[in-house]
């Protein structure tokens, strides 16, 4: 259809049904009624059909159809439409050309429109775009830029993600004595969101004491903003401060405002400060909400204060605050991780009784810990329940099952669920291959777990770094250190890097066999990898044993000091490895008091509390009493002073009554 085809019914319309419109605006609303009324990728015509030079956004039969009539100004409303459409349908293209037939037709801009692009440019993810037009408003096109179109691109930049861009325009546009624009609260409010995310929390700070100077009031968004930023960084006191800050301004905190702070205080485990912000949150008449009691929850079950999270799951209920399945879900997850998995199958009833949907986190949460305590039965019956309620598994829940009957002992079982889940037309993830592999080593069938190897191969399954961990161990704990080799070249092979758990496996494999050489040669190479596998107690733990077994008493001191300098304490293990070696290759046989004392002074020296204490924990147990330095040091880390002083009056006034 060309122009003339599609102008045609209008020209029929105008000349019989619109005679009363004045000429003027009813060529303009002919031209409105256009563009509402075709795609506006169809009023885009080649110049191959209109032997013009270049491509022409609109047909010119409708451009020369418009006659001037008194005061109305040609097609400035026309152009003002098709930008909008264009921007709507992310015609891009054509947009432009529309922008620079205005500029050649001297036409009037309006900083709307730039804004209706800026909104267009952001939905398309092109801030770029958006900066470059931003700063082409005066110099091309003469419209005046204000703090509208200012905010709107800093909007595009942050919505982005780009918050070092952000700042840098911001800035830069601020500090411009040519562009001479001055922020408003919203222009203060998107950059200190930025600075924060940022972790620039000084910065943020900065502006915001610059409000004021420059006119501009901050809001409760502001100091939610900062108050967030500073908690992320773990200015608790100076974000709860700013509390009383903005009251004495004038501006009221809302229930988000007491949130950010309740979070803050709970993350840090300071719940008697948050129970006290609480009721300055009643007392300021903020109702506590969902986020409010999620975050008090989860403060609690960090703390594992997990009677009281209950209590308040029941306050909560009887306040009409509707729990949701993070409330319960972070109740589960807490008294599974305390070993209480029996009352987490409680709330999970509970949540059942009162009609909630249970996701499979859930119930995933609760199999993993009834397994875990062995509680095979109950956590059978759970998942019988949560079949029945309609829930599909997915791979994460049908690995905790998996790896529960493999505890339980129950390897055909856990085999039949593998054939259920790519029956069901789920890949398998590695946990549940690890599962059902660790599961055939601890039972001495080698073979059938190098055959559910094969099988993954077979399957086109590409195994990671655990997977390749699991059967080099399998295979270094049935002495079948050449076929481990094998599958660790291959690893090496796949690009995979080798973990920890790998490369302590494997050197227990050489260690184990009476290559100890090997071993340290791969200690070594654990060392230098890039990046650098960091050896763990474990690790210093296999080559210490090897070095004591063959008699290399002064090699295996050497290792120990080079163990402690590179910040790895010593474990039980470790002294077991030392008190085993002093017993039987001295003559006579030395109870390692004296060597066990002067590990224990010289991790104290080094500030390294807690591996100390553990030392001190296995001299009592082995009835070897420390030195009174040692005693002296533990009790000065211990104990505060102020309660060691109580402790003394106490016991002093018993002995003189």
């Amino acid at each position: 259809m060309g122009p003339a085809e599609m102008i045609m019914p209008f020209r029929i319309i105008g000349s019989k049904g619109m005679s009363h419109v004045p000429q003027g605006m009813k060529k303009n609303m002919l031209f409105s009624i256009l563009c509402e009324f075709y795609n506006p990728s169809v009023l885009c015509f080649s110049s191959a059909r209109y032997g013009s030079d270049t491509e022409t956004a609109i047909p010119e039969e409708i451009f020369e159809a418009a006659s001037e009539s008194g005061s109305y100004k040609r097609g400035d409303s026309s152009f003002y439409a098709l930008i909008d459409n264009f921007s709507n349908s992310g015609d891009f293209c054509t947009l432009e050309k529309v922008l620079q037939r205005m500029k050649r037709e001297n036409r009037v801009f309006l900083e709307k429109s730039f804004i209706t692009v800026f909104k267009a440019y952001r939905k398309a993810g092109l801030p770029e775009k958006a900066i470059n037009l931003f700063y082409r408003m005066v110099d091309e096109f003469q419209c005046k830029r204000t703090v509208k179109s200012f905010n709107s691109v800093l909007n595009i930049i942050i919505h982005a993600g780009l918050q070092n861009r952000a700042v840098e325009f911001y800035f830069c546009v601020v500090n411009s004595n040519d562009i001479n624009i001055t922020p408003n609260l919203l222009s203060f409010n998107l950059i200190i969101k930025s600075l924060c995310k940022m972790g620039l929390v000084d910065r943020a700070v900065e502006i915001f004491r610059e409000m004021p100077a420059k006119n501009s009031v901050p809001d409760v968004f502001t100091y939610c903003t900062l108050m967030d930023g500073l908690c992320k960084v773990h200015r608790i006191d100076e974000a709860v401060s700013l509390l009383d800050e903005m009251q004495i301004e004038g501006c009221f905190p809302t229930s988000v405002t007491f949130n950010v702070l309740l979070n803050g205080l709970c993350k840090k485990g300071d719940l008697a400060r948050a129970s006290k912000l609480v009721d300055n949150m009643f007392l300021k008449g903020c109702l506590p909400n969902e986020v409010t009691y999620n975050t008090l929850i989860h403060g609690l079950c960090l703390k594992g204060k997990l009677d009281k999270a209950i209590q308040l799951l029941k306050r909560m209920v009887d306040s009409k605050c509707i729990p949701n399945d993070i409330t319960y879900g972070t109740i589960i997850n807490g008294l599974v991780k305390a070993g209480r998995a029996d009352d987490g199958v409680q709330v999970l009833n509970d949540m059942n009784e009162r009609g909630f949907h249970v996701n499979m986190h859930i119930y995933s949460s609760v199999l993993n810990g009834l397994f875990k305590e062995e509680k095979y039965d109950e956590a059978r019956r759970v998942w019988k329940e949560m079949m029945e309620s309609g829930c599909k598994p997915n791979e994460v829940v049908y690995g905790v099952l998996m790896d529960g009957l493999c505890q339980e002992g129950r390897y055909h079982e856990a085999e039949e669920i593998l054939h259920e889940i790519t029956n069901n037309g789920i890949m398998p993830n590695a946990f549940i291959y690890s599962s059902l592999l660790r599961s055939y080593f601890r039972s001495g069938n080698c073979e059938k777990a190098l055959s559910i190897w094969e099988d993954m191969q077979n399957k086109d399954f590409a195994p990671n770094e655990f997977c390749y961990s699991v059967m080099i161990q399998g295979l270094c704990e049935e002495g079948k250190l050449e076929e481990a080799m094998i599958l660790w070249n291959d690893m090496l092979r796949r690009g995979l890097m080798p973990d920890t758990v790998s490369y302590s496996t494997l050197i227990y494999g050489h260690c184990n066999s009476g290559e100890v050489e090997k071993g340290l040669e791969l200690f070594n190479e654990m060392l230098y990898q890039d990046p650098p596998c960091q050896p763990d107690v474990i690790t210093y733990n296999i080559i210490l044993n090897a070095l004591c077994k063959r008699g290399s008493i002064a090699r295996a001191i050497d290792f120990l000091n080079i163990m402690m300098d590179r910040g790895c304490d010593p474990d039980p293990v470790t002294c077991n490895i030392f008190l085993k070696v002093l017993r039987e290759k001295f003559d006579p046989p030395k109870d390692g008091k004296e060597f066990l004392d002067e590990l224990v002074l010289r991790l104290f020296k080094s500030e390294r509390i807690h591996g100390a204490l553990r030392i001190l924990e296995v001299m009592l147990q082995k009835h070897l009493p420390p030195v009174a330095l040692a005693w002296e040091r533990a009790v000065h880390n211990l104990c505060k002073p102020r309660k060691v002083q109580t402790s003394i009056g106490r016991c002093w006034d018993c002995l003189i009554r």
